[in-house]
């Protein structure tokens, strides 16, 4: 046959095999039409709310799942579990992304959520139910990066924002009607259908997505995975969990356990980092998170998500202390916070889609979110509607950090390492999600000096005095705002590159 070589992606679209890349922008970055993109992203977002979904649908089911395995002082490892699990291995499925395909990788991680799932349904005692959470964190912990990652192949970085948006849809879906979910089946049908559901939900989106997957070029480089380097990087994480979850809790901060864990943690990850200097082709290539761009945009978006997850966790017991309000009445009062930051990361998606540039709208948001947690902390017990207004306004400006965290990191990286890069990222997250609620429990304790009603061991009775806990919480407004400075500080000393992709299509934007 005669003529000019086919291009990589037209051979991918013929025949549905993967890419290799050898460089890294050598490859065109072209993305689909809009109208072929869509349903993709759609689709991967029905992936999407399962992870999202199993995070919050368990909290409220705890209570029923404790009375009947008659043990109560271990219900938090149901969560714990989960979390450590699925941080652990987000790093791991970016860089076998890269190696082996996202489909690949993504059909693994869904097998190993679901299975997850049906043990957990099936589990006959307390220990069963928290191993098989672990087993399922296994494959969540791989579907947010992955999906991410598939959507940085199918959207070029310039058009990449606009559908940001979708994904904090998803979570704040998720956020808002899991917990909801959650106590409908403990309460009138079951817990284990909290796990249940999850495999119509995973099998529909599975059957809507591997279809649509054949137009998607799967770029990736085969090379040896750097088994020992991952080992590291994952047992060092999960000590540095468990210390921060124990932390103040099972054992004091100073003491010999939490102290001899946390120094572990950092003896394993300077190993890794060793480890990564020596090695011919590391698990996670440490030039990868360098430059001026990738760590500056990571730690920036790092430092916002704990600031957000850090003050989901504890505004119910503030609301509780100081406004009396009751626990579902709490929970409604997350919604400006939870809610309208979708709009701030559509907002930062249009700006870059419309304008070409990206870091300023950070800069800005996380401004924003600046001054208004120190308006509170300055405030300290304004009115309930003062308090409701300052977080929308909050979450407007938080929001528009994490969709241009995530197209600044893709932008800067190789093609055929944006796998390994953003699972670094995600991973950076939740360690900073976790430091974070472990920062703001630590500053609460010291101020009202008891033990606090926190998360799923929240009951709302308890009789910590209003004046403590509106002292204890300007605390922890200040330091959620220091959070937000350093994110702001951060993304304006970050290189802006130019995004790769045209101006959107007509039909793109008439949709959006």
């Amino acid at each position: 046959m005669q003529g000019e070589p086919l291009a990589p992606d037209d051979l991918a679209a013929i025949t549905g095999e993967a890419i290799r890349i050898e460089d890294s922008e050598s490859a065109i970055r072209a993305s689909l039409p809009h109208s072929e993109a869509l349903p993709i992203v759609l689709s991967l977002l029905c992936n999407l709310f399962l992870t999202a979904l199993d995070q919050t649908i368990v909290a409220t089911a705890l209570p029923t799942i404790g009375v009947q395995f008659h043990d109560v002082s271990n219900l938090s490892w149901v969560i714990t579990a989960y979390l450590l699990s699925s941080t652990a291995v987000a790093p791991v499925y970016g860089a076998l992304a890269d190696i082996y395909g996202r489909r690949a990788m993504l059909m693994t991680a869904n097998v190993l959520f679901l299975i997850g799932s049906v043990l957990c349904a099936l589990a006959p005692n307390l220990l069963t139910l928290i191993l098989a959470r672990g087993l399922q964190g296994l494959g969540g912990g791989g579907l947010l990066p992955l999906v991410q990652t598939l959507i940085a192949d199918v959207i070029t970085p310039r058009d990449r924002g606009r559908y940001q948006g979708y994904i904090s849809m998803v979570w704040v879906t998720a956020g808002i009607g899991g917990p909801i979910l959650g106590g409908v089946f403990a309460q009138h049908l079951h817990w284990s259908m909290i796990f249940w559901i999850n495999l119509p939900i995973g099998v529909g989106s599975l059957m809507l997505l591997l279809p649509r997957l054949r137009k998607v070029a799967d770029y990736h480089r085969r090379r040896k995975l750097d088994w020992a380097g991952g080992l590291l990087l994952m047992v060092s994480a999960v000590v540095f969990l468990l210390a921060l979850t124990w932390g103040g809790h099972k054992f004091a901060w100073l003491s010999p356990t939490i102290l001899g864990m946390i120094g572990s943690a950092v003896v394993l990850m300077a190993a890794f980092v060793v480890h990564a200097r020596t090695t011919d082709e590391p698990f996670l290539p440490l030039p990868l998170i360098s430059g001026s761009v990738v760590p500056y945009s990571m730690i920036a978006g790092g430092c916002a998500m704990g600031a957000m997850i850090g003050l989901i966790v504890h505004l119910p017991i503030y609301y509780e202390s100081v406004y009396r309000l009751s626990a579902s009445e709490a929970g409604i009062a997350l919604i400006p916070l939870v809610g309208v930051s979708v709009f701030g990361a559509w907002s930062a998606g249009q700006f870059m889609s419309v304008t070409g540039h990206y870091k300023w709208a950070a800069v800005g948001g996380a401004s924003v979110a600046t001054s208004c947690l120190l308006l509170m902390a300055y405030l300290a017990a304004p009115p309930l509607w003062v308090v409701l207004s300052l977080l929308a306004v909050l979450a407007l400006g938080i929001g528009t950090c994490f969709p241009i965290s995530v197209v600044s990191i893709q932008n800067a990286v190789p093609r055929s390492q944006v796998g390994t890069a953003t699972g670094a990222m995600n991973f950076f997250r939740s360690l900073m999600s976790s430091f974070a609620v472990a920062m703001f429990t630590a500053i609460l304790l010291a101020a009202v000096g008891q033990e606090i009603p926190i998360g799923e061991a929240a009951t709302g009775a308890h009789n910590i005095a209003s004046g403590d806990m509106i002292a204890g919480f300007r605390l922890v407004f200040l330091a959620a705002a220091f959070l937000m400075a350093t994110s702001a500080v951060l993304f304006a000393l970050m290189e802006e590159r130019p995004l790769a992709g045209g101006r959107p299509s007509p039909a793109a934007a008439m949709v959006e």
